[in-house]
């Protein structure tokens, strides 16, 4: 229980102590009736009932209780909470705050999840189905593996990694007092200026993205106009002569068209739903996901310094590569294509999707 309700209960108890002596109201509160509210699991494992839950019984329990509002990978859907990824985003102008990357402590998981879910019928599950539950957002986390049992006896063996990511509170003595005296209403400022757009809210559009999508799209095409015009062509006594028809060489294979522009701009909208775990682009990392640069039509499991799952590196040793299909089939559901694999999202589940952000993933090279 938080300090506000224990405070809360004690002052009920005293109130109604008072009041049956004074007034003829009420009685006092009944120890078993305080110990009612008392619920709260405490960051050192106080609290915590008897029981345990593996990863396996969370996964089935979270598509039945939490994947409506949350999705099968605790990705979230539409405006419902995240509970994963997010991995080193908490510097980014627009965070992803998810049990992951951003909550210090297992026990307000277990916590919260025993009190207040499921949605719209809180309480109503056992103990051992919270320890799965919990078990399961911590495996989608990348906490865990994928065999974990979670129990009263290991809750506390359960890094978070966040914990350290937290400081004392200490705007008593640093900030209060600049907001005790007498407030500034004329001059306060010699300038003003704007040092944020509403764009990290995704609600301002951006001109200059179609534009940028287009540039980066020709500079790549071999048989865009613009390119051909400023790379000269040979001169003309360096030209040979041509061949008759019959006796001409196999003309070169031509270079794959480049995507849609139109497409890529429209994958780049989709990749929104990727960038939590996964980066493209020249400064790219891996994250919870690895790096996708060069992705299409590259073997699985190839990319330096990531730690796949061992599903994905069986795959990955039968042969997989992510062609077309690969892509598209593991894009729409990953574990239908690779079985134990950690890919924390539900997937795309409409073709355009699919094109579009496989069109955009193709613009990205090793």
């Amino acid at each position: 229980m938080s300090k506000f309700l224990k405070l809360t209960a004690a002052l009920l108890c005293l109130a109604g102590t008072a009041g049956a002596d004074t007034l003829g109201l009420g009685r006092p509160a009944l120890p078993e009736e305080i110990a009612a509210w008392d619920l709260d699991v405490l960051p050192d494992g106080t609290g915590l009932p008897e029981g345990s839950g593996s990863v396996e019984d969370g996964e089935a329990l979270f598509a039945d209780y939490c994947a409506i509002c949350h999705g099968d990978f605790a990705e979230g859907v539409d405006n419902w909470p995240k509970l994963a990824g997010g991995d080193g985003t908490l510097a980014d102008k627009d965070p992803l705050k998810t049990v992951g990357s951003y909550w210090p402590y297992l026990s307000t998981t277990w916590d919260y999840v025993h009190r207040s879910m499921p949605f719209g019928n809180a309480q109503t599950l056992s103990d051992d189905e919270v320890y799965a539950i919990v078990a399961y957002i911590l495996y989608s986390n990348y906490i865990v593996e994928e065999d974990f049992v979670l129990s009263r006896d290991n809750f506390l063996e359960v890094e978070m990694p966040n914990a350290d990511g937290f400081i004392i509170d200490d705007r008593a003595e640093t900030e209060y007092p600049r907001f005790a005296g007498e407030p500034c209403m004329t001059g306060c400022k010699d300038a003003v200026e704007i040092t944020m757009r509403a764009a990290v809210l995704d609600v301002t559009p951006e001109e200059t993205k179609a534009k940028k999508v287009q540039q980066l799209v020709d500079a790549t095409n071999p048989r865009n106009p613009a390119k051909a015009a400023a790379d000269p062509a040979p001169a003309a006594e360096a030209e040979p002569k041509a061949e008759p028809a019959a006796e001409a060489a196999p003309a070169a294979a031509e270079a794959p068209a480049a995507p849609d522009p139109a497409l890529v701009a429209e994958g780049e909208k989709l990749f929104r739903k990727c960038k939590a775990c996964h980066q493209v682009g020249d400064k790219a990392k891996n994250r919870s996901g690895p790096i996708l640069n060069g992705v299409v039509d590259r073997a699985a499991a190839t990319v330096d310094g990531f730690k796949y799952s061992k599903g994905m590196v069986s795959a990955a040793e039968d042969g997989l590569t992510w062609d077309d299909a690969t892509l598209r089939a593991f894009l729409t559901k990953p574990k239908d294509v690779v079985k134990g694999t950690k890919m924390s999202f539900a997937g795309f589940k409409k073709d355009a999707e699919l094109d579009a952000i496989i069109a955009y993933l193709s613009t990205f090279h090793d």
